[in-house]
């Protein structure tokens, strides 16, 4: 059975980003959010790492904004930079009055801790590492008091809909198993990372790929897909999602080690541990190629790790260790992807009608490598120029047509298939690729997509992520940031002016150049499919 749902906007999604917006665009209108988890299962409930902004003496915008600029290898774009860190200051105070309660020094003022490639210490924490269940659960709080706000949870968003070339909303699979078409003047897409993809991974089950998918599949664009970012320490035992060590812990003074109690990261970068991630990350990667295991010591620390990083001591003693006495065993695991949906500095996608924010989101702030902490800050202020915009957005007319429902029934699970995806991104598409892993990886995967079911939606939008990174990592012959091609080790000069656009309108992706992307749809007409050499 089909039902209809109608509110004036829709937002996918319920970690910073969704939460954020869907609160700012119920000023303007009736709002609803779907998640398909519970209200705070996301990435950003998980978040140990803390949100950055340049709100101490010493510190200015500039100075955040080069930071993320050298992080991002040469990728950023600066305009969306500078909108990140000029705004994250004043969205970061409105948090806190909406009460959000980040650590505070003796004297009452903000505590402040430093991290990777960070030149000042500009990063706010919440109970030591805390922070995202600080954050989303007084954001969700505010969410579920809004009577403007209607939220379903345990809600699947199975394909977006488009109609005359504009998206008037989605096909929801409910929790009773009925299918319904909810309808709005706009959609936002904040459905959060990739990380579910790979076998190993920081991110949880939510996390599965599928915001890319459902803006690829409704015609809007992906971009910079192949720069994904697997964080440098995640607790070396087998569980998925992995526990994560959050970079403060480094940036408190903790070393990186091998088993013969070797510092490594000396002389591989100026900043040591606290280099930029996908160096981190690389570095401790090949000491284990290299038959080592790897390990963070922070036993400098003593007793005062267990008060700055109360839920990371839990976790290392749940499995026997004691982080004051024993360094922790580390090992690399998919953490955020840098590329997405391409939107302007104000959300909007090359589909109109519909947004993206967050991290489903490409808005050229993070390059070819995010900047720690620049995450939950992104959410932060796009959530906040997508609100700006929805204000402007047209009414749906009153007998807008929907095409075909999507095939009824429940959710059909393919685990065997989803474990092969993990398995084979893991593999060919992670740390370190080459042209003959990802042309293997391309191939098992376009074989995957021919025997997933209609309903098996998780899967399905899994494997379609997947092959836009793999496919862009292999048109992407040089190494940057979060890509790293074993058979092109280095740079390359012309590949700095190049991005990789995907689109359903082309076979495989295109490449074009940095400067046909505009800050600006409404300012700006670019054919972005057209392919550059």
């Amino acid at each position: 059975m089909k039902t209809a749902l109608h509110s004036d906007f829709l937002v996918i999604g319920s970690g910073i980003a969704g939460l954020s917006t869907a609160l700012g665009a119920a000023q303007f209108g009736r709002t609803l959010l779907v998640t398909k988890g519970t209200l705070l299962e996301s990435n950003t409930f998980f978040a140990q790492g803390g949100i950055a902004a340049a709100l101490g003496p010493g510190d200015t915008p500039e100075a955040h904004h080069l930071d993320t600029l050298l992080a991002g290898a040469e990728m950023c774009e600066p305009q969306a930079v500078r909108v990140l860190v000029e705004e994250a200051p004043r969205r970061i105070r409105e948090l806190i009055a909406r009460g959000t309660r980040f650590d505070r020094e003796p004297d009452g003022t903000l505590a402040l801790a430093r991290e990777g490639a960070h030149s000042r210490p500009r990063i706010l924490h919440a109970r030591g590492d805390a922070t995202g269940a600080e954050i989303a659960s007084v954001l969700a709080s505010h969410v579920r008091a809004e009577p403007n706000i209607t939220v379903l949870e345990h809600t699947t968003a199975t394909d977006l809909i488009v109609q005359d070339g504009r998206c008037i909303g989605c096909w929801l699979l409910m929790p009773d198993g009925k299918t319904a078409a909810a309808t709005a003047r706009a959609c936002v897409l904040a459905t959060g990372g990739v990380g579910q993809l790979y076998k190993y991974t920081t991110n949880p089950w939510v996390a599965s790929a599928a915001g890319p998918a459902l803006a690829y599949r409704a015609g809007a664009a992906l971009i910079d897909m192949e720069f994904i970012q697997f964080h440098p320490t995640a607790l070396a035992v087998s569980e998925n999602p992995m526990v994560l060590v959050s970079e403060a812990v480094r940036g408190e003074g903790a070393l990186l080690v091998d088993d013969r109690g070797e510092r490594f990261m000396v002389g591989l970068h100026p900043l040591a541990e606290l280099a930029p991630r996908d160096i981190v990350a690389r570095a401790i990667f090949e000491r284990m190629q290299a038959g080592r295991k790897v390990f963070l010591d922070a036993t400098a620390m003593g007793s005062r790790f267990e008060e700055r990083f109360p839920t990371i001591t839990r976790a290392v003693r749940k499995r026997g260790l004691d982080p004051a006495r024993d360094p922790i065993p580390v090992t690399p695991a998919a953490h955020f992807i840098m590329g997405g949906v391409l939107t302007d500095t104000s959300g909007r996608t090359t589909l109109p009608g519909l947004y993206a924010c967050g991290e489903t989101a490409w808005t050229g702030v993070h390059g070819a490598n995010r900047l720690a902490s620049n995450s939950l800050s992104e959410g932060l202020v796009f959530s906040e120029r997508i609100t700006q915009a929805l204000r402007a957005e047209r009414s749906l007319p009153p007998d807008a047509a929907l095409p075909a429902p999507p095939p009824p029934g429940p959710e059909v699970e393919q685990p065997e298939l989803e474990e092969e995806v993990k398995t084979v991104m893991w593999q060919h598409a992670g740390l370190v690729r080459s042209e003959a892993g990802l042309t293997e990886a391309e191939k098992r995967l376009i074989a995957l997509s021919r025997t997933v079911n209609p309903r098996a939606y998780r899967v399905r939008n899994m494997v379609q992520t997947a092959l836009c990174i793999v496919r862009g990592a292999l048109m992407r012959e040089e190494s940057r940031g979060g890509h790293f091609r074993q058979d092109h080790p280095e740079p390359r000069a012309e590949w700095r002016e190049r991005r990789i656009l995907h689109s359903k309108a082309h076979a495989r992706p295109t490449i074009v150049p940095r400067s046909i992307i505009p800050a600006d749809w409404t300012s700006t007409q670019n054919d972005l499919g057209e392919e550059t050499e």
